[in-house]
């Protein structure tokens, strides 16, 4: 090899490495830039004491929450609350009765409380049980969410492990939704954890669907029960905080693409403000 050539090949394997070390290196340094807390972790105290909740909430590092009430203020005197603490409410979530002669109320509510999404965590039972209850559904969806996308708000869903539970004709409840919902209209806030606990890999849906999935629910258990098993009455048994629990949340988090919001939550803690502030401690520092 001539001086030339073998120049040529050294500096092209130079420059090859170095990229690659610099991929490598922003890659592993990657964090989250949009960390909330989901209300509902701390729903008793919102209860009894509701500015001074969101203080706590603010003092532990957050900037940003997700409402599941406002526990009867207004959203003027809501919005007056988080812009005290220095905090913002990128979403909030609804009950399925929104979606009636209240929902055009419901968006200009949302819109004087800055939420970019509003969510709806569960499905009526009643529609549930009708023939076709989850494309019912999802009919409904769309065209609430069609009106909501004309306000500038984007309608969302969050999943329990009951839509991995296959229908009577062996679909999955979930995979309905996203085959009959529009995905311009109606987003997915995938709560990881209870795709775990329903026995599916969450990263599956979030590198199947990319873009659909905005906003996710950050939850963890001790230990992950037997799918077969799992009930209303013992989902919440081995629920912990954000990095002591079975979730490789690196390995997840680094191969997900299109989250935006990455939103944390215990449902079923007896001390819910070092709950919140040992997961915000840990996704703060995640590097991935």
């Amino acid at each position: 090899m001539d001086r030339r050539k073998f120049l040529g090949t050294t500096f092209g394997a130079v420059t090859a490495a170095t990229l690659l070390t610099r991929q490598g290196w922003a890659a592993a340094n990657r964090r989250i830039d949009h960390l909330g807390v989901q209300l509902y972790t701390v729903r008793n105290q919102m209860k009894q004491d509701f500015e001074g909740t969101l203080a706590k909430v603010a003092g532990v590092g957050y900037k940003e929450v997700e409402f599941a009430g406002y526990f009867d203020h207004s959203p003027q005197d809501v919005r007056a609350i988080l812009d005290r603490h220095g905090l913002s409410a990128p979403s909030a979530h609804v009950p399925y009765s929104s979606f009636g002669d209240q929902w055009p109320q419901i968006i200009e509510n949302s819109k004087v409380m800055g939420h970019k999404y509003i969510i709806n965590p569960s499905i009526d039972r009643a529609v549930l049980n009708q023939p076709d209850g989850w494309k019912r559904a999802a009919d409904t969806f769309n065209k609430a969410g069609a009106v909501s996308k004309k306000a500038g708000v984007q309608l969302g869903y969050h999943n329990h492990w009951i839509e991995f539970r296959p229908t009577a004709d062996g679909k999955l409840p979930y995979d309905i939704l996203l085959a009959e919902c529009d995905p311009d209209l109606v987003k997915m806030e995938m709560d990881i954890c209870w795709v775990k606990v329903a026995g599916y890999d969450p990263l599956v849906y979030l590198q199947k669907y990319p873009g659909r999935f905005p906003l996710v629910h950050v939850k963890d258990m001790k230990k992950f029960p037997d799918p077969a098993t799992v009930t209303q009455q013992t989902e919440n048994q081995n629920m912990t905080d954000v990095g002591s629990g079975a979730t490789d949340w690196k390995r997840l988090f680094s191969q997900a693409k299109g989250i935006k919001y990455y939103i944390v939550e215990h449902d079923e803690t007896s001390t819910p403000f070092e709950s919140i502030k040992n997961s915000y401690n840990y996704l703060k520092n995640l590097r991935f």
